[in-house]
């Protein structure tokens, strides 16, 4: 049986990394092979990879095009349950990013949280366990331009400690959301989420585990995209 011809690539292929904070998925998409540029409205000193501070929407907009694939996160508190409580305004960004990414005419990939569904399309669940990570994570995610069928989703059946808690032999996954945590806490749960340099409680919250993106940077490349000179 003839084998197909592998793609030629004459350099790595490159992502842009919008709305994206401490930089969780860059580190993924590092890991799978690709130059990451992240750009964000906020400073992110936190950031391991080239940074720029602007209007994600504007950049993608400019720049996206020069790109082989372009990623956003779009602030997720619209849709948080936690806004039940908080009754704060708060931009709903999914559908701009979206409208901007598709005038690059390049394949995307569009993260949020669970409660977001209605906002996405036809997006797939990914969670810590499917990676090995020890954490119940889920998070969703739109592609275009590929389309990946993520791995199987096995039962949660390990016991999670409270959040603010470190886990315990009986209770070995963490909860990793926003609160008024400790420094020890803080260390274990970059560790845990695979984000060692993010040196802050919120960014560690914020962030999406790299196993993640490396994944999905695979997945992308195993596609078959071709990537030019």
């Amino acid at each position: 049986m003839t084998q197909p011809t592998p793609i030629r690539r004459t350099r790595w292929p490159r992502v842009l990394d919008a709305f994206c904070c401490s930089g969780g998925m860059a580190m993924g998409f590092h890991l799978a092979g690709f130059d990451v540029v992240g750009v964000d409205i906020e400073p992110q000193p936190d950031y391991p990879f080239t940074f720029v501070q602007g209007d994600a929407i504007d950049y993608i907009r400019e720049h996206g095009a020069e790109f082989d694939l372009v990623h956003g996160s779009p602030p997720c508190q619209a849709w948080t349950p936690l806004n039940a409580y908080n009754h704060k305004t708060y931009p709903e960004l999914i559908a701009p990013a979206r409208d901007a990414m598709r005038t690059t005419g390049r394949p995307y990939v569009i993260e949020n949280v669970e409660a977001a569904r209605s906002e996405l399309r036809n997006p797939i669940m990914l969670c810590g366990p499917m990676f090995g990570l020890n954490l119940y994570r889920h998070r969703l995610f739109e592609t275009s331009g590929f389309t990946p069928t993520p791995p199987p989703h096995t039962r949660h059946q390990a016991l999670c400690s409270r959040n603010g808690y470190l886990p315990t032999n009986d209770r070995p996954f963490m909860t990793i959301t926003g609160g008024r945590h400790s420094r020890a806490w803080q260390h274990a749960a970059a560790e845990t989420m695979g984000t060692p340099w993010i040196t802050t409680i919120r960014g560690v919250c914020e962030a999406i585990p790299p196993a993640y993106s490396e994944w999905i940077g695979h997945a992308f490349l195993t596609a078959g995209t071709a990537v030019a000179a």
